[in-house]
C-alpha cells in the first residue's frame, strides 16, 4: 500500500494533535505537529524579546532556530535548540502569541519550506490550520476537525497540569484565537474544499481515529 500524505486541520482543541499521533502510530507514519513549529518560534522570540514588528531580527531567529521532534517513552517531544520545550508550548498565552507571529509572511515562508521538505516522501500525518489549503494543497487525504467551543475549552483545561488558568479564561482565549486565525489575511484557518469534516464533540479518540483509518484505506486503494 502506497504511503500518502495526510493533513488534519481545524481550530484549537478540536482534537487534531491527539488523533494525529494515534493515526500516525496506527499507520506507522511520521507525525508532524506544525503548530509546535510556530509556537517554538514564538517562544524563542519572547525569550530574546523580539517583537513581531522587528522583521530583520525575527528572520535571523527563524534561520538560527533548531526545532526537532523526538519520541520519548511513546510520546513525542519538541526540542528548541536542544532543550525540551514540550510543556512550555502548551501554555494558552503562548498559543495567542504564536498566532501573531504566524501572521508574518517571513515566518510562514521560513517554515513552509521546512514542512514541505518533510512531506516530500509521503508516509506522514501532519496537523495544523492551513495545511490543506496552503502547505500541502495536493495532499492525497485531508481532514478538517471541529468541536463545540465548550468541549474544546474543557479539553485544553484538562491538558494543563498546573491549572493556573480557569476554564472560563481558557474559553475566552480559545475564542479569541479562533477569531485571529479566521480573520488573518495570510493563510487563514479555512477548510479545504476537498477535506472531510469530522465533528469530534461527542466522539472518543478511538472513534475519530477509526473513522479516519477507514478513509485512509479507501483513499489508498487508488494509489496501489
Amino acid at each position: 500500500m502506497k504511503k500518502i500524505t495526510i493533513v488534519i486541520d481545524g481550530p484549537a482543541g478540536a482534537g487534531k494533535s491527539t488523533v494525529s499521533q494515534h493515526l500516525a502510530k496506527r499507520l506507522n507514519y511520521v507525525y508532524l505537529d506544525t503548530g509546535a513549529l510556530y509556537r517554538a518560534i514564538a517562544l524563542a522570540a519572547r525569550q530574546k524579546n523580539i517583537p513581531p514588528t522587528n522583521s530583520k531580527k525575527l528572520y535571523e531567529l527563524c534561520c538560527q532556530c533548531r526545532i526537532s521532534f523526538k519520541k520519548m517513552k511513546g510520546k513525542q517531544k519538541v526540542y528548541l535548540n536542544g532543550k525540551d520545550v514540550t510543556s512550555a508550548l502548551r501554555i494558552p498565552p503562548l498559543s495567542l502569541l504564536a498566532s501573531h507571529y504566524s501572521k508574518l509572511p517571513l515566518v510562514r515562508k521560513a517554515l513552509l519550506r521546512h514542512q514541505r521538505k518533510l512531506g516530500e516522501k509521503g508516509g506522514m500525518v501532519a496537523e495544523g490550520r492551513d495545511l490543506g489549503t496552503v502547505v500541502f494543497p495536493h495532499a492525497e487525504l485531508k481532514f478538517f476537525l471541529v468541536a463545540s467551543l465548550k468541549e474544546r475549552s474543557k479539553r485544553r483545561y484538562l491538558e494543563l497540569k498546573d491549572k493556573k488558568h480557569s476554564l472560563k479564561q481558557i474559553e475566552k482565549e480559545i475564542q479569541k484565537r479562533d477569531q485571529q486565525d479566521r480573520e488573518r489575511a495570510l493563510a487563514p484557518l479555512k477548510k479545504a474544499k476537498d477535506a472531510i469534516e469530522i465533528d469530534t464533540t461527542t466522539m472518543t479518540i478511538d472513534q475519530v481515529v477509526s473513522e479516519m483509518y477507514k478513509q485512509v484505506i479507501l483513499s489508498t486503494k487508488d494509489f496501489k
